[in-house]
């Protein structure tokens, strides 16, 4: 395993933030690390709040909790503020900003926003700015080998939705050269 991760993904039903950390979970599946992914919804499901905390490590986790975590990935201002103040020094935080304005950055964090929604949109990729993001996250974070975490978009992309994973894989290195 390339790196001890403790992230957040945080945005609203819908917009793919569970999807993106049960790729970073399969991502440590893959490379034998200890995993813990564990959602969280707001009662409305689409449109109500969704987050996700994914733990990667090479040593027991104790909680699926994530009191100060080193990588935020926010996908709306609601989630971005909630969970900003949060973050560990040196964090790795990205979110999109085409709907962020950040008003609080860390100091000693590597903070970066990509309007994750508007280049999935300019690349026909509608509904993929969650994995864009990834993208993003990953190129600063590594923690798998990029082939590992296209072997997990593989594994999370459900077999009736297997046009996806090229769109996937498109989206991720969209996010890494953004």
């Amino acid at each position: 395993m390339s790196v001890e991760l403790r992230a957040i993904l945080a945005g609203f039903g819908g917009q793919g933030t569970l999807f993106a950390g049960k790729v970073i979970a399969y991502a440590g599946l893959i490379e034998n690390a200890e995993v813990s992914w564990f959602p969280s919804y707001g009662p409305e499901m689409r449109g109500g709040t969704a987050n996700c905390s994914v733990t990667l490590s090479s040593e027991p986790i104790g909680s699926p909790l994530i009191q100060s975590p080193n990588a935020l990935l926010a996908m709306n201002q609601p989630s971005y503020d909630r969970f900003i103040t949060d973050v560990s020094q040196g964090a790795a935080v990205v979110y999109d900003s085409s709907l962020i304005e950040p008003e609080v950055v860390p100091e000693g964090c590597t903070v970066v926003g990509i309007p994750a929604a508007k280049i999935a949109q300019e690349n026909g990729l509608d509904g993929l700015a969650n994995i864009v993001l990834l993208g993003k996250l990953w190129s600063l974070v590594g923690f798998c080998s990029r082939d590992v975490l296209d072997q997990a978009i593989e594994k999370c992309v459900p077999p009736r939705k297997a046009a996806l994973i090229e769109k996937n894989k498109i989206a991720v290195q969209l996010g890494i050269d953004a």
